[in-house]
């Protein structure tokens, strides 16, 4: 079986060089739990190497060795698309349904379509709505521009379902579920790389299949799933440039008599790392999601300065003595201009239909109202532009008319106040004692999950304080990026679908903490992690004891997810049987 256990002694970046004493402050933090860097090999700890299933569970199944080896090795992708077909079944079935504009829709579904039609966004008339989806093809689409207050990547796509699939609920909703699907495949792969286990990859992904805020998102033509998307592919994108820049450094590191790698100071000062195309496609994927919704630039932020850091460890761990010197003068200009540039350029790309025509709201702003300016000598359509994201970022500032499912950041994760897209009440209904029905989608996590995540995020810090574990940091920067910008803006109207965006890095956090509840294989390396060795008789009783728990805790947020399965979808049940299921009186 795959060891589930996480590998500190190979993942982690900082710590003493081998064979040095430990530190006075490490010692004194021994009491919460840090524990010394085990004696690893160098190569182990620049380009830690991939865990194996156990031969136990072929054997129990009668598969040859020769088999089992062909089947572990297609499980890295094969495991990866199982969980996301289940995803991707789960999304789009009656994606259709319910056959009405929900909640934000009403903005975004418009303005997609006169996006892809026209190049920028129009000013559609009041209660039109009904007619759209009565008969789309009678509606025209308005030429005077309308004030949009997010960039147009999120709304291109979502157009370009509506061109597939005509201006109808599926048609909107059908690039947003792609997308949805496919994080979750991002999911498994980034997990799998993360913790070298294709099982808790896989595990991962399946956590954020089963995620209820992240199931509602994928079938709604709402823009933060796009943003969701895009921050995934770019912290996939940030590991994958992590693995090779240090693979390449071990590389270039001397190897002594005895074959063993070494530590080289000057060597580990100086290499330069070359062409890194991993770190550019992440300043493509921030730039798009910066395009789509502004809190992207946030994220850019922390990954840029998380992947520096990632380059100090490299380099301090190959054997430099001054790492941040060597990674200032070697590493910090080149992620630099590989992501904030590349983000930039990328972004204002994206206006391209608004700057190509001459009809966009604001668009002639340069050459009218602001003639004159002494700005003028830049190109008229970059000082529209300019004037228009100001007047947009005054919008979002001012932000603060209420509203009956805003929430405060503080409630996100307990779930304090979810948000009805859509409810609808249908009378005559026999099976409730009140003779009614009801038929709701709650944009709102599959609970058991958010709250065990809690939890998971309490021992993912703890680990990334206490245990130098340099993949808790990075899912601590993920969450830490999409969730604590919102509290410098608490007196704005804001609300929990936002959290979408670092969902899938809570699932990571789930990951690792089931993975340490499950503890690792016989004859690992990660077992020194929890205390155990080969000879420990109580070892093997320990990790099924850790299967058996870990595996109700999965159980549980399943059975969870199908239980509030008619709130994620619409479907009419008994009002006895809704009211079942708002388990806080801020649910309703």
């Amino acid at each position: 079986m795959t060891s589930t256990a996480p590998e500190t002694q190979r993942g982690q970046d900082a710590g003493d060089p081998l064979g040095e004493q430990p530190t006075s402050w490490q010692r004194r933090l021994r009491r919460f739990g840090h524990v010394p860097r085990p004696e690893t090999s160098l190569r182990d700890r620049l380009d830690p190497p991939w865990t194996r299933p156990g031969r136990q569970v072929w054997s129990v199944l009668a598969i040859p060795p020769h088999v089992a080896d062909r089947l572990v090795r297609w499980s890295g992708w094969g495991g990866p698309l199982l969980v996301t077909l289940v995803a991707g079944l789960l999304r789009f079935w009656r994606l259709d349904q319910p056959n009405a504009v929900i909640f934000d829709e009403t903005y975004y579904a418009k303005d997609a379509w006169a996006l892809v039609n026209q190049g920028y966004e129009g000013s559609w008339p009041k209660d039109v709505d009904k007619l759209i989806l009565k008969d789309p093809s009678s509606v025209p689409i308005p030429t005077d521009p309308g004030y949009v207050v997010h960039p147009p990547v999120g709304k291109w796509i979502i157009g370009f379902g509506e061109q597939l699939f005509g201006f109808t609920p599926f048609g909107w909703r059908f690039m947003v579920a792609v997308l949805g699907t496919l994080s979750v495949l991002l999911l498994c792969r980034i997990g799998r790389r993360l913790f070298r286990s294709t099982f808790l990859g896989c595990l991962a992904g399946l956590l954020l299949a089963v995620d209820g805020l992240h199931f509602v998102m994928s079938r709604t033509a709402l823009l933060d799933l796009i943003v969701m998307f895009f921050v995934l592919a770019a912290f996939g994108c940030l590991v994958v440039d992590r693995d090779r820049s240090r693979r390449r450094l071990a590389d270039a590191l001397p190897v002594d008599e005895e074959g063993v790698l070494r530590p080289d100071a000057r060597i580990a000062e100086t290499l330069r790392l070359g062409w890194r195309p991993w770190r550019l496609a992440a300043g493509v994927m921030l730039g798009l999601a910066c395009a789509t919704k502004w809190n992207g630039l946030y994220i850019l932020a922390a990954f840029g300065l998380m992947t520096v850091l990632w380059d100090v460890g490299a380099r301090r761990t190959a054997g430099a003595a001054r790492p941040y010197m060597a990674v200032l003068r070697r590493d910090l200009t080149p992620a630099f201009l590989s992501t904030v540039p590349v983000a930039i350029v990328t972004y204002i790309v994206s206006w391209t239909g608004w700057i190509v025509t001459d009809k966009g709201y604001y668009r002639n702003w340069a050459a009218t109202e602001g003639k004159g300016s002494s700005w003028s000598w830049l190109p008229d359509w970059l000082r529209s532009l300019w004037h228009y994201e100001t007047q947009v970022y005054d919008f979002h500032v001012g932000l603060t008319s209420g509203h009956t499912y805003e929430s405060n950041p503080w409630s996100w994760l307990v779930l304090g106040r979810p948000v009805s897209y859509f409810y609808e009440e249908q009378a005559g209904c026999k099976e409730s004692s009140t003779g009614k029905c009801a038929a709701e989608v709650l944009a709102i996590g599959t609970p058991l999950l958010w709250w065990l995540a809690c939890f998971a995020l309490a021992y993912v810090v703890w680990r990334w304080l206490f245990r130098r574990d340099w993949r808790a940091g990075a899912i601590a920067c993920g969450v830490a990026a999409g969730w604590v910008p919102w509290f410098f803006y608490q007196e704005r109207t804001i609300f929990l679908f936002y959290a979408v965006v670092f969902v899938p890095f809570l699932c990571l956090a789930v990951t690792m903490l089931l993975g340490a509840i499950v503890g690792p294989a016989a004859g690992t390396g990660a077992r020194a992690d929890l205390g155990l060795t080969s000879k420990d008789p109580t070892g093997e009783r320990r990790r099924t004891l850790g299967a058996i728990a870990a595996g109700v805790l999965v159980l549980l947020i399943i059975w969870n997810f199908i239980y509030f399965w008619p709130l994620y979808t619409g479907t009419s049940i008994p009002e006895d049987l809704w009211r079942d299921r708002m388990w806080l009186d801020t649910w309703v």
